[in-house]
């Protein structure tokens, strides 16, 4: 091997230098904005997360994120418009955690923030696992379906190469489950997800159903397909088929 010149050795620790110095101004820019969307949806996103969000969106390329597998059953069109779709998903392991803020988004981002890290290498494999898509969130209205109540779930669908043995979480609140084989009926709706929004769209949907009482009146899921700190984002409600 030829022996490196100082001078060389110079230069490739100066790009070194230099990737690092890129590196930290892209977290702190990273981290600025997640902060400033954070304060939007009265929620602080502490210093520790730079490193999960700088992870999380360098690896968010539509060919790096896994959708969530399902069978199509039906689709119900009106007008040349997709009213709903009626899936089936599989028994499968979700990493969870309970989330029980004032509001809804604050719910959301801190449960989001807290699987990003487990997402993020704070787990016992000590690796990225990789983003599946949608997150979705478990929430709950009273029978009339007229209000929501506060608590809810958030829940992050494990990649099929860790379905088997899933990593286990060093945050002891998130809780690997597995969940039962479910048939839904989803609608796809854009733009902010909060009490009002969600509300107007369990309304909607429980309308357009032919046989709504076939479905779970009090627990809905929404599905995220976008990261909470976007703005139109591309979201869905799902309607559960009683077991």
């Amino acid at each position: 091997l030829a022996e490196e010149s100082p001078d060389s050795a110079y230069h490739s620790h100066g790009s070194s230098l230099e990737e690092e110095r890129m590196d930290d101004e892209e977290q702190e820019r990273l981290l600025s904005y997640w902060q400033s969307v954070g304060r939007g949806h009265q929620v602080d996103v502490p210093r520790d997360m730079a490193e999960p969000i700088q992870q999380l969106t360098r690896n968010n390329n539509p060919q790096e994120r896994q959708s969530i597998p399902f069978t199509l059953i039906q689709r119900k069109e009106k007008l040349g418009d997709l009213l709903y779709e009626k899936r089936q998903y599989r028994k499968a392991k979700w990493a969870c955690i309970k989330m029980k803020e004032k509001q809804y988004e604050q719910s959301i981002c801190l449960g989001f923030m807290k699987l990003m890290r487990y997402i993020c290498e704070q787990n016992s494999s000590g690796l990225y696992l990789g983003i599946t898509v949608p997150i979705v969130t478990v929430v709950h209205t009273n029978e009339a379906q007229s209000a929501m109540t506060q608590a809810v779930t958030v829940a992050y669908y494990l990649p099929e190469v860790l379905q088997e043995e899933p990593p286990h979480p060093f945050d002891s609140d998130i809780i690997i489950e597995e969940w039962p084989a479910t048939i839904v009926y989803s609608r796809s709706f854009r733009g902010i997800t909060n009490e009002d929004s969600i509300m107007r769209e369990i309304n909607l949907l429980a309308a357009i159903l032919e046989s709504p009482e076939l479905c779970l009146r009090d627990t809905f899921i929404i599905a995220g397909y976008t990261n909470p700190a976007a703005a139109n984002r591309h979201n869905e409600i799902w309607f559960l088929q009683r077991p």
